[in-house]
């Protein structure tokens, strides 16, 4: 019955809304549309980001927990934690925080993340981690309460990211961190060449085939990478709303970049 349902639910995003020239960024309903197409892929999302990062995905996120810089007493907010990939990474990081908090607009993502929580070992205990549902531009946290704040894959599917930015510094201490981990552009002529071919044409295909998907978050997907800001735009979003000493990390040929900012 569940199939069946999906089967006949109105695509999130059609080729028109994804035609050549049109910024999905700016569609009025993006919010409901991205919320629709993760709640389609959830099942499948991380086999998918397994296959088509070739299991650099994991890689990527333990990149950006180190340069969380961690302390032990240190609470951990991963915003757009999706199915708790990076929540995870920082729950069983070898410098455990206090506490990790995973926050997702999408409930059946936060589904598949309560399937997955981290285990102890006799040699480590992770840190104490929940999940919660809520919006990255209105985090239900108090102003300067916790350390790290990170999202990772994210920032551009929120409906205005310079928005989610603002309520990131807000509820971080001073000296706080923030992490944001996303796809980018390759500098290189050749690697951004094939990156192309492989992230719209073949990946699409693939992905929506394994996933079973007609919501058209896969063609979506690519085609908010190719629209959204690039590395110079996102160092000058974290300006904006008040971070300093900006890093920026390219990771495997600079498909995915980490940033990093900090809070005075």
């Amino acid at each position: 019955m569940q199939t069946e349902s999906k089967t006949h639910e109105p695509a999130a995003w059609t080729d028109h809304d994804l035609r050549p020239g049109v910024n999905p960024h700016v569609n009025a309903d993006k919010a409901r549309r991205v919320e629709q197409m993760f709640a389609s892929i959830a099942h499948a999302y991380d086999l998918n980001n397994r296959l088509h990062s070739m299991w650099r995905d994991q890689a990527w996120r333990r990149a950006a927990v180190k340069m969380a810089d961690l302390k032990p007493t240190d609470a951990v907010l991963d915003v757009a934690c999706g199915t708790g990939d990076l929540a995870m990474a920082f729950a069983n990081y070898k410098i455990k925080p206090r506490q990790v908090i995973g926050l997702d607009f999408t409930v059946a993502m936060l589904r598949v993340a309560q399937h997955k929580r981290p285990t102890p070992t006799t040699n480590h205990q992770p840190a104490h981690t929940s999940y919660h549902a809520a919006d990255a531009m209105r985090l239900p946290l108090a102003d300067k309460s916790v350390d790290v704040v990170s999202i990772a894959f994210g920032i551009r599917n929120v409906a205005d990211p310079a928005a989610a930015m603002r309520e990131f510094h807000r509820v971080l201490k001073p000296a706080g961190r923030v992490i944001v981990l996303e796809f980018s552009t390759p500098t290189n002529p050749l690697i951004r060449f094939f990156d192309r071919i492989y992230r719209e044409r073949v990946m699409p295909i693939t992905a929506s085939i394994i996933a079973r998907d007609r919501s058209g978050a896969y063609k979506y997907l690519p085609k908010s990478v190719n629209t959204f800001t690039d590395r110079g735009g996102m160092v000058d979003m974290m300006r904006n709303a008040g971070f300093t000493d900006q890093t920026i990390k390219p990771l495997t040929f600079g498909v995915a970049v980490c940033y990093r900012g900090i809070k005075v």
